[in-house]
C-alpha cells in the first residue's frame, strides 16, 4: 500500500500499520506526506481542495489498491472505503472488506 501511495502520489507516509479483523483489512498510513503544492494549499486554509482531490483520486486508483490487497491476502475485495485527515496528525485510512473464507 505504501509503495502504491509513493508511486501514485509522489509521497508516502512515515509508517504503515495493517491489521486484518475477521473479513476486514484496515491500513493506516500515519504521518501522511503531502506534496509541496498540497502543503501550500493546506497552510493557506484550502484543506477542502486537497481532501476533495485526494478523495477523487482514491476512486480512480481503487482498482490498483484492490488488486494489491487481493494478491497479498489471496481473498477477493468486495468493498473499499478511504479517508484522509489533513490536520495534524495527518493520516490516511484504507479499509477493505474481504470475501468470507
Amino acid at each position: 500500500m505504501l509503495r502504491i501511495h509513493r508511486e501514485s502520489y509522489g509521497r508516502g507516509a512515515e509508517r504503515v500499520v495493517s491489521q486484518v479483523i475477521d473479513d476486514t483489512l484496515v491500513v493506516l498510513l500515519d504521518g501522511l506526506e503531502l506534496l509541496p503544492n498540497e502543503e501550500f494549499l493546506v497552510s493557506n486554509g484550502a484543506e477542502d481542495a486537497v481532501a476533495e482531490m485526494r478523495t477523487k483520486y482514491q476512486k480512480v486508483i481503487e482498482p490498483t489498491f484492490r488488486a494489491a490487497v487481493e494478491r497479498a491476502t489471496g481473498r477477493r475485495v468486495i468493498g473499499f472505503a478511504s479517508h484522509v485527515t489533513l490536520e495534524e496528525p495527518r493520516f490516511a485510512l484504507e479499509v477493505f472488506r474481504l470475501e468470507s473464507l
